[in-house]
């Protein structure tokens, strides 16, 4: 039982909404839900200028470095790492260090059990000292979720097959799956600390919405522990969201996550095609690639609206939306796959659409802008050209931003309340 309802009337309700929750999945329907538009304006650190020394446009204040190539050892302070950057990288976090620098970890996306997880540790200064190998051995890793107990979940990408694999940071244990999280093509997950629910998305054109409640002791069990368990029923409960046409959410059980293909298992609203995930003050923000949206989940209203809609706004030019992340000022940061290959913001403030970062040129034809993400003092945001070379396409390049980020909060961009 979950939010005060009964399984007997969470039955009943099903019953009841199957049909909005179809209508819900119609664009004509999407029209009644927007949380309010967006705006066109400069945003708050102006227009982009012409390249910069690695041929990024940025704005005025900002620059770039180069901080791993794929298929090249990564560079430290005291010469270069015997690890050799992954190739497809993706999905990405930022972890914080006791001396003051903090810990970066980044998904392959390569299929065959040829994919994982690898590392970067920075300096608190900045300066690279350190890159290793966290989890081998997966497939098509592609985003994933910061939890409070700091461990990294990297999600599977791989069909029906696809897991969450749970990873230390610094790479001192061994990866480990969680089946009850789910066995489907897995996109992305966030945790919701207050409530002590994960949400994840579904890279799928039929996809699910999906929570996964916690059993009562498992969230203090994983503060104490520093990882968490969904081996087990025992564990927690999968559900999947099913939303009526007014927007409202009620959550159905998943009899068994490991059922495949898990979207058919139950009668649920349909996304298409569920990219990048991320939790904020009391709201999910998560994207879908096949209508190019950007939807907010209310938890407190349990309530599903859309921020951005790209079929609405074809103007707004933010196209193939994918990996998203909350800058600490509340702006919406999301990445392109494919488009204009920007990094664009959606302002916490103003609800501004502006690009923050281009990647322009042939070296960035075919590829996508994956895992942004900052550094735990905000100063920093990092990303990856997925199928990018120093030369032409190639097997990806990852990059760092620095300059005049907006670090104190300004807004939710949920609310569009400025802080």
């Amino acid at each position: 039982m979950h939010i005060g309802q009964t399984a007997l009337r969470r039955r009943a309700l099903l019953k009841a909404t199957v049909l909005g929750a179809a209508l819900a999945c119609s664009p004509a329907q999407y029209r009644t839900l927007l949380a309010g538009p967006v705006a066109r304006g400069a945003g708050p650190y102006g227009a982009l200028l012409g390249p910069d020394a690695n041929g990024l446009l940025l704005p005025k204040g900002f620059r770039s470095r180069i901080v791993a190539v794929s298929g090249l050892r990564v560079g430290l302070v005291d010469g270069a790492s015997p690890y050799v950057w992954h190739p497809a990288p993706d999905g990405a976090a930022c972890f914080p260090e006791a001396d003051g620098g903090w810990r970066y970890v980044n998904n392959s996306e390569v299929a065959g059990g040829q994919g994982g997880v690898g590392g970067i540790r920075f300096a608190p200064d900045g300066s690279t000292l350190e890159a290793y190998s966290v989890l081998e051995g997966t497939s098509r890793n592609c985003a994933g979720g910061v939890t409070p107990w700091g461990t990294w979940l990297s999600c599977e990408e791989a069909g029906d097959g696809g897991q969450v694999w749970e990873c230390a940071p610094d790479g001192s244990w061994e990866g480990v799956p969680h089946p009850m999280l789910g066995l489907y093509n897995h996109e992305a997950v966030a945790v919701d600390p207050v409530n002590q629910h994960l949400f994840l998305t579904e890279d799928d054109p039929g996809g699910l919405f999906y929570r996964w409640v916690m059993a009562e002791g498992r969230f203090d069990d994983a503060i104490a522990n520093g990882r968490m368990r969904a081996d087990g029923p025992e564990d927690g409960t999968l559900q999947a969201a099913v939303m009526a046409e007014d927007g409202a959410v009620e959550w159905v059980d998943l009899p068994d996550p490991t059922a495949t293909p898990l979207r058919d298992s139950v009668d649920a609203t349909r996304f298409d095609g569920g990219e990048g995930i991320w939790y904020d003050s009391g709201f999910v923000y998560f994207t879908t690639k096949g209508d190019n949206r950007v939807w907010v989940h209310d938890i407190a209203g349990q309530r599903i609206s859309v921020l951005y809609d790209g079929v609405e706004d074809p103007e707004g030019g933010l196209a193939g939306v994918d990996n998203v992340t909350i800058a600490p000022s509340g702006d919406v940061l999301v990445a392109e796959d494919g488009g204009n290959m920007e990094i664009r913001m959606i302002t916490a403030d103003t609800r501004e659409v502006v690009p923050l970062v281009r990647l322009p040129g042939p070296a960035h034809e075919g590829s996508e802008v994956t895992g942004p993400c900052f550094s735990p003092d905000g100063t920093r945001l990092y990303f990856s050209s997925q199928r990018a070379g120093l030369d032409g396409p190639g097997e990806g390049i990852t990059y760092e931003v620095t300059g005049p980020f907006r670090t104190e909060r300004v807004g939710i961009a949920a609310t569009a309340t400025p802080s």
